[in-house]
């Protein structure tokens, strides 16, 4: 049977409950409405023309506005004859008064009262039958809605569990049978009722059915083909690389990988990676970095190719959008070894070299210094106009030169891993103080105003202190050459709960928020800066300020100036 026609006899039958329920209560509201309506119009108007005849019954011999009442009830009660027996009682009643009418004789008085009192009895006896009757239809009317209503009750709860059965049974054998295709289970056959409308459908989904199941058999084979292919590519890729699923269980892995992890193929192709790891500590380490991408690792120093090699590792997360969906999820990650020995080796060079001639160049620096001292000596003799000019701009240029090579002597120790820290206990103020002390003639030069915010209570500091008045000293210098002539700049310090932070705050130009990041990075310069430097200051303060365990950070905006800051925490 079609959907359509199951919907069809569940609403008929339903509209019939309410159609009978309907029809049944109206006959019998109606018929209680006949019974009411006979025993005001007949029974209380007969009564009331009654009581009407009797209040004025004494006054009709003397007073003639009582015998028109009482004539006049007395015709509408001639009227209003409906009883067995009042047509008797209402004549005998209008005999007895016309003849009192007409003889005076007060001896027919009570007689005309009996008579009202015989209309009154059998009208009162008739409300009493009519009442009755009224009652028992009232009671048969609720018996009987009363079981009509039991009956559809009882139908309307077995269309209300039955009928949704019937239509959802059809659909939940066709989920069902999806869900098994889905799990490639394509023997799954659907039989439905070909006159429903799933007929077609079940027709169609055991046709697919087929077919997959042909087209699985079919693509086995070109599957393990393709899957030595894939293999044969990736063993032939020169870098080691590793792939595992979400349970970090390995799928594949070639050559290269299992030579420098000295493992074979078959003891863990399928096999658990941490489980392994407990007896082999680089791949231990590489699980160890998959867990955590968040953390910065060294290059991994391997001694393969019969020397030290040095290997960056890459995670690759590794996502697909299933058929029928729209976002992507993971189903594992390939481990990617870069071979980064060349540049290693060239960046060792490099900081070998920085370090020399960085070095080398102090010692002209320093006698060009000298010399220069003795030149300006106005004991040797005065120099000119000109030769001062000179004079100063060889200073300047040998200053910027030393401070050029100090800048890379410190960046070749923090590459080298040479950098040497002497912590000791020292208060902000006194780094801060060093750093006024060291800028005051800059400061005086371009007219700047230095101004100093420090709070009354604030922690000592156990850091090395001649890098951190290194580093405050950068950014005073920096601040007073990106700011405006007589501007004021702002060096400070606060507490909050166990942060203590060193600022430094200028009113210049500003830096673009996109640079925020970059001007902490090596020899960057911000794109239109016409101040000259090597682009290392920042890199090296934020080199020291992290060997000790603090964070450095900028907040600027384009026209509203930069300021620094620096946090340690002192917990």
């Amino acid at each position: 049977m079609r959907i359509k026609t199951k919907l069809t006899y569940g609403i008929g039958v339903l509209v019939a409950i309410i159609v009978l329920l309907g029809m049944l209560s109206l006959n019998y509201i109606n018929k209680l409405d006949n019974e009411t309506r006979k025993i005001y119009t007949n029974n209380n108007y007969s009564l009331d023309y009654c009581r009407n005849m009797l209040s004025v019954l004494d006054n009709v011999e003397s007073n003639r506005e009582a015998q028109k009442i009482f004539l006049l009830n007395l015709h509408k009660q001639q009227k209003n004859v409906t009883e067995v027996n009042e047509k008797e009682y209402t004549d005998r009643l209008t005999f007895n008064f016309e003849k009192y009418l007409s003889k005076k004789d007060k001896k027919t008085l009570p007689q005309i009262r009996s008579d009202i009192y015989s209309i009154m009895s059998l009208n009162m006896a008739s409300i009493y039958h009519k009442s009755e009757v009224a009652r028992q239809t009232a009671n048969n009317a609720l018996l009987w809605i009363s079981l009509t209503f039991a009956g559809c009750i009882i139908l309307a709860l077995a269309i209300l569990f039955r009928f949704p059965y019937t239509i959802l049974k059809p659909i939940r054998e066709l989920i069902s049978g999806i869900t098994e295709i889905a799990n490639h289970n394509y023997d799954k056959r659907l039989n439905f009722e070909p006159t429903s409308e799933f007929g077609e459908v079940s027709a169609s989904f055991n046709k697919m059915a087929e077919r997959l199941n042909e087209y699985k058999e079919s693509a086995l084979s070109d599957i393990i083909a393709n899957k030595k292919y894939i293999e044969a590519i990736v063993n032939s890729i020169t870098e080691p690389i590793i792939g595992l699923d979400n349970e970090k269980e390995i799928l594949f892995i070639n050559d290269e990988a299992l030579n420098i992890l000295n493992l074979k193929r078959e003891n863990v192709i399928r096999k658990s990676a941490p489980e392994i790891a407990l007896k082999n500590d680089l791949l231990r380490r590489l699980i160890r970095e998959l867990v955590n991408p968040g953390e910065k690792y060294e290059p991994l120093k391997i001694y393969a190719d019969n020397k030290e090699s040095y290997f960056q590792a890459n995670y690759i997360p590794i996502k697909i959008v299933e058929t029928g969906e729209k976002e992507p999820h993971s189903i594992g990650y390939v481990i990617l070894l870069k071979n980064i020995t060349e540049f290693e080796e060239r960046d060792s060079a490099k900081t070998t070299f920085l370090s020399t001639i960085s070095h080398e160049l102090k010692t002209p620096i320093s006698a060009i210094m000298m010399s220069l001292q003795l030149l300006e000596d106005k004991r040797i003799g005065a120099l000119n106009h000109e030769q001062e000019s000179l004079s100063q701009n060889i200073k300047e240029n040998s200053e910027r030169l030393l401070n050029i090579t100090g800048e890379l002597l410190k960046l070749t120790q923090v590459e080298a891993g040479k950098l040497q820290l002497i912590p000791k206990i020292t208060k902000p103020i006194e780094l801060i103080e060093y750093a006024i002390k060291a800028t005051r003639m800059l400061a005086e030069r371009f007219g700047c105003q230095i101004e100093v915010e420090y709070p009354e209570k604030i922690s000592k500091l156990f850091v090395d202190s001649e890098k951190i008045a290194w580093v405050l000293t950068n950014l005073l210098s920096n601040a007073i050459h990106y700011s405006k002539e007589n501007s004021r700049i702002i060096i400070g310090a606060r507490q909050d709960g166990d942060v203590v932070e060193m600022y430094v705050q200028d009113f210049g130009k500003g830096i673009d928020p996109r640079y925020h990041q970059s001007i902490f990075d090596r020899y960057f310069r911000v794109p239109g800066t016409k101040v000259q430097g090597s682009g290392l200051g920042l890199s090296i303060s934020k080199d020291f300020i992290e060997a000790q365990n603090g964070t450095i950070t900028v907040e600027s905006e384009v026209g509203k100036g930069s300021k620094f800051i620096i946090r340690f925490n002192v917990k």
